[in-house]
C-alpha cells in the first residue's frame, strides 16, 4: 500500500492561507444567517476547490463540504474517488439502513468535534466541523475507506444484512466493488483527519468574512468607534476616551454599541485584539508575550485568560494545533 506524506498538505496550506481582516467580530444578528449559505459559499471558494483537488489526488479519498442543516450521510459524498461499494448501494436504495444508521441532523451542540464512525460494512467515515467562534457552520466529510484488508467472512455478513433489509443488488458486482475499496492504515487515516482539522481552521476564517458581509451595516457611531479601535487597538483605550471622541455620553455610547453589535465595547475590543493575536500566531515567530503586548494587552496573564475564553485553548495550544512551532512564551 502506498504511503502518502502529510508534508504536501502542510506546504499547501501554508501557501494558501486565508487573508482575513484584522478584526472579525460576530454580532448577535449573525445567528439569523442561513447556515446552508455558508456551506455553498465556502464550497465555491478558490481555497476549498484547490484543497479538494489536492486532497483527493493525494489520498485517493473523496472530500465533501456539507451544511449542518443537511443530515449527515455516507452516500452524500460523490465524485471521482467515491467508493464503488457505496456508490452501488446508493443507486440500489437511497435509504439504505446502513447509511441511515449513521445519519443524524447535526447541531452546534451535539457535533462540535470531529466524528469518525464505521458503518455496518466496516467502512470508516469522518466529519470535521468548520467553526466560527466555536459555532459549527459546516462539515468537511471524507471516508468510505477500510482500515484493514477486507475478508470474505466480513463480506458475507454484509450480504446477510442487506438481505434482511430487503435490498436487491448484483452480489457479484457488489463483491468486486467491496474488495476494491480503498484500504489505509489506521495511523495514516488519523493523519489525514488531522490535515482536515487544520484546513477546517482556515475555512473558519473564510466563514467569518462571509458572516460579516451578510450582517446589516452599523450605525455611524458604531462605525466610527470600530474605526477608532482599528487604528488604536495597540494603545490603552478607555470608554470615556472614545465616547468623548464621538461627542456623546459614555452611557449613550455603551447602549448604542451593545444594541448594534450584541457585544459590549470591552468585549468587542478584546475580540479585535484576539483576532490580531491569532493572525500573528499563524504568521510570525514572535513570542506569545510579545504578541500579547503588540495587540494591546497590558498583562500576559490577562491575555492568556481572554484568549482561552474566546478561542477555547491557550495561545501556545492554538499555534501547536496549526502545526506551527513558535518561540517560547
Amino acid at each position: 500500500m502506498r504511503k502518502y506524506s502529510a508534508d504536501i498538505f502542510l506546504r499547501y496550506l501554508g501557501a494558501q492561507s486565508v487573508q482575513t481582516p484584522e478584526a472579525v467580530i460576530l454580532p448577535a444578528e449573525v445567528k439569523a444567517v442561513r447556515k446552508d449559505d455558508f456551506a455553498q459559499q465556502l464550497g465555491r471558494s478558490r481555497i476549498y476547490q484547490d484543497y479538494k483537488r489536492a486532497f483527493e489526488k493525494t489520498t485517493k479519498l473523496p472530500l465533501e463540504l456539507s451544511s449542518i442543516d443537511v443530515p449527515l450521510s455516507v452516500y452524500r459524498v460523490q465524485g471521482k474517488y467515491t467508493n464503488p461499494f457505496c456508490a452501488m448501494l446508493a443507486r440500489a436504495n437511497k435509504h439504505c439502513g446502513g447509511c441511515l444508521e449513521l445519519q443524524r441532523t447535526p447541531t452546534d451542540a451535539n457535533i462540535s468535534v470531529t466524528q469518525t464512525v464505521r458503518c455496518f460494512a466496516g467502512l470508516t467515515n469522518t466529519w470535521v466541523p468548520v467553526k466560527v467562534e466555536e459555532r459549527v457552520v459546516a462539515f468537511l466529510q471524507t471516508g468510505q475507506v477500510l482500515l484493514r484488508t477486507p475478508s470474505m467472512l466480513q463480506f458475507k455478513k454484509v450480504v446477510t444484512q442487506l438481505i434482511e433489509w430487503g435490498i436487491k443488488i448484483d452480489l457479484a458486482r457488489l463483491e468486486n466493488a467491496y474488495f476494491h475499496s480503498r484500504v489505509v492504515s489506521p495511523s495514516l487515516y488519523r493523519a489525514i483527519v488531522q490535515l482536515l482539522e487544520i484546513f477546517a481552521e482556515h475555512l473558519g476564517l473564510l466563514a467569518q468574512e462571509i458572516m460579516l458581509r451578510q450582517v446589516n451595516g452599523d450605525s455611524p457611531i458604531v462605525r466610527r468607534a470600530k474605526d477608532y479601535v482599528a487604528h488604536h487597538q495597540s494603545d490603552p483605550i478607555k470608554l470615556a476616551q472614545i465616547a468623548r471622541s464621538l461627542n456623546i455620553s459614555t452611557f449613550h455610547f455603551c447602549r448604542t454599541f451593545k444594541r448594534s453589535t450584541g457585544l459590549t465595547f470591552v468585549e468587542y475590543m478584546s475580540r479585535v485584539r484576539i483576532e490580531k493575536a491569532k493572525s500573528l500566531l499563524r504568521r510570525s515567530d514572535l513570542r506569545v508575550s510579545e504578541i500579547a503586548y503588540e495587540v494591546g494587552f497590558q498583562s500576559i496573564t490577562h491575555f492568556n485568560r481572554v484568549f482561552r475564553k474566546l478561542v477555547g485553548h491557550s495561545p501556545t495550544e492554538f499555534r501547536s494545533r496549526l502545526g506551527i512551532s513558535g518561540r517560547e512564551p
